[in-house]
């Protein structure tokens, strides 16, 4: 059996692996997001500590005989986070997320400072990544900066509960903006720019590789052997490409999640900073991966029911494929800012074209179609930059709407598959990982689950499309010039 431990923005999620590749179980524990002030965006660390013990709790009273024979162990976690440590590891402040905007004016410091940053990171700053948050934690919080001893990633901090080693990989390292993407090693130029050095960074090894031992007291306090090993573990998008089988160039998936992530398999590291992608390593060796990201995605259609105080099924009962999206309003998904293509913390959420006769129906048709929108533009930005795909797989909560499916199906021209199991996204992957830093093999562990659905773009529904998505893309030059 193979654990997979999936530290998100809203949840910890863990699933339970058998060898022979099946979901035995699944099982979550709630965090929530502080935002003391305007685009800050934190969480407490111990919380999330407190809801894997929880997580592990219900998996294990559900599953107590499969749930003993873990023998490996992946993370999975949400990138670009700042934990903060100080001596005897303690932390230091509540980690910054990478939602987080409060670091704009730091990003054209570190650019400033770092000439050759977007050749080595292969990414434009921007607020979310890690780098320009310890600059922004120097510059306002001078008194914490000179007391730190390492800086981790959200998932890194779990690991180093988990094992007591201080060890990160590739794929989620890329995104500090310390990495030199291509070597897949800590650059000690980009690292010099904020301060820092190598010793207070986390060592390296591969995703699918072992990093450490589960503690022997955690081992017996959860009913589990001697020598559980614990895997190098990803970022969570590319450790939903594992968990889907999007190993080879030219695979890709789209991630409906707290934010939305059009990812796409590389054989090569191919930077394209200028239109907003991300370049970041891949989970496996001699493997990268590019990446559009928009920052809220289903989440977008979380925030909306909360507003109108229904649940998802409600909404989605009340559209129907055929109707018309003419006379609807035309919805900005930027609650928290936007990543890909704009690189702007400031851009807003929008509801445009209101009327008297629109109704709530209306008004979920129009986020749903606004955060597909947004894809299109990652899509057309990696398209820039030398990618084509033809089919994209979907994971992450949002996959549960076939209607969404469909809608993103007819505006991208793409063929959308759902995969069994789908929803689980970074959860199975690390669970995978685990598999292979115990010795399994990628042939036989990364395969693809099987399909469960495709959904084929619609010609005609596309042209009625094209229009609205003209509508929507002039909207943000406006308000953004406004």
């Amino acid at each position: 059996m193979f654990l997979g431990i999936d530290l998100g923005t809203s949840e910890v999620k863990l699933l339970l692996l058998d060898g022979e590749g099946h979901i035995v179980g699944t099982a979550g524990s709630a965090l929530t997001l502080s935002s003391p002030e305007p685009l800050w965006s934190e969480q407490n660390p111990a919380d999330w500590w407190r809801a894997t013990g929880d997580a592990v709790s219900k998996l294990r009273a559900a599953h107590p005989v499969a749930f003993a024979a873990v023998r490996g162990i992946g993370l999975s976690g949400q990138m670009h986070g700042a934990v903060l440590l100080g001596e005897a590891d303690t932390v230091l402040r509540p980690a910054i997320l990478w939602n987080d905007g409060r670091s704009h004016a730091e990003c054209a410091e570190l650019t400033a400072a770092a000439p050759r940053l977007h050749d080595i990171a292969g990414n434009l700053a921007m607020p979310g990544f890690t780098a320009p948050k310890l600059l922004w934690v120097k510059k306002h919080e001078p008194e914490v900066f000179e007391r730190v001893k390492s800086v981790l990633l959200p998932k890194d901090w779990l690991r180093l509960q988990l094992c007591g080693d201080k060890v990160s990989d590739p794929s989620d390292a890329a995104g500090t903006l310390w990495l030199d993407v291509a070597r897949r090693d800590w650059s000690d130029e980009l690292l010099a720019a904020c301060g820092l050095t190598r010793a207070q960074m986390p060592r390296l090894v591969e995703a699918n590789q072992p990093s450490g031992i589960l503690k022997p007291e955690l081992a017996k306090a959860w009913g589990l052997g001697p020598e559980v090993v614990i895997a190098g573990g990803a970022g969570d998008n590319a450790a939903s490409a594992i968990g889907i089988g999007a190993t080879q160039p030219g695979d890709g998936f789209i991630s409906l999640g707290t934010s939305g992530v059009l990812f796409v398999v590389n054989d090569r590291y191919r930077p394209n900073p200028a239109s907003a992608v991300h370049a970041f390593c891949h989970a496996l060796p001699q493997r990268w991966h590019q990446m559009s990201v928009m920052l809220s995605a289903a989440s977008c259609f979380k925030w909306f029911c909360n507003l109108v105080g229904a649940d998802e099924a409600a909404l989605l009962a009340e559209l129907s494929p055929n109707d018309s999206a003419v006379n609807r309003p035309i919805f900005l998904p930027y609650l928290a800012g936007e990543r890909t293509p704009h690189n702007d913390p400031f851009a807003p959420g929008v509801f445009h074209g209101l009327k008297a006769q629109t109704t709530r129906a209306d008004c979920t048709y129009a986020v749903l179609e606004g955060v597909a929108f947004g894809l299109a533009d990652g899509l057309d930005a990696l398209r820039a930059a030398g990618t084509e795909v033809h089919q994209l797989s979907l994971v992450g909560g949002g996959s549960r709407s076939h209607f969404w499916a469909q809608l993103i199906a007819d505006t991208l021209q793409v063929d959308i598959v759902l995969h069994t199991g789908s929803e689980a996204g970074g959860a199975l992957g690390a669970a995978r990982l685990g598999w292979l830093a115990a010795g399994g093999a990628v042939d036989a562990v990364c395969t693809r689950p099987p399909v469960a659905a495709l959904f084929s773009p619609d010609p005609q529904r596309h042209a009625r499309l094209a229009p609205r998505l003209a509508r929507f893309r002039d909207l943000y030059q406006r308000l953004k010039g406004a």
